[in-house]
């Protein structure tokens, strides 16, 4: 592997406002992006806030998958981190993208752990 890692940030938007607001769902939703991609998950821990919202990380041996989720602007940012050259963390997001009905995303890979941060944008309409 040529990084210490790749970690994908993800903006999502026009995502399904109830799925967004439902922990179970989303923690289900993530630990299932995280074992679709291959990764082997060590811990998970959600909050749901009030009036609305969910924040939740699962831990992956590789590293994690971050979500925060705004169901008022249809919004979510997630992050998927892997340091395993055999885990993309492309995979992940993908997943993540579908099952949360997401029409409009924007993502980023960043190579972590190996020098000067180059990032390039990928944004992609459904």
């Amino acid at each position: 592997m040529d990084t210490m890692g790749r970690h994908v940030i993800a903006e999502l938007w026009d995502c399904n406002i109830d799925i967004l607001n439902n922990m179970k769902q989303i923690e289900q939703i993530f630990v299932d992006a995280a074992v679709n991609a291959g990764a082997e998950v060590r811990e998970v821990a959600f909050h749901k806030f009030a009036p609305h919202g969910v924040s939740g990380v699962v831990i992956i041996a590789e590293s994690h998958l971050t979500v925060h989720s705004f169901p008022e602007h249809g919004y979510a940012s997630i992050d998927v981190y892997t340091c395993s050259n055999t885990i993309d963390p492309n995979v992940a997001v993908d997943y993540i993208i579908q099952a949360l009905e997401t029409k409009t995303f924007e993502h980023v890979e960043i190579k972590r752990g190996k020098g000067p941060v180059k990032v390039q944008p990928f944004q992609k309409m459904l």
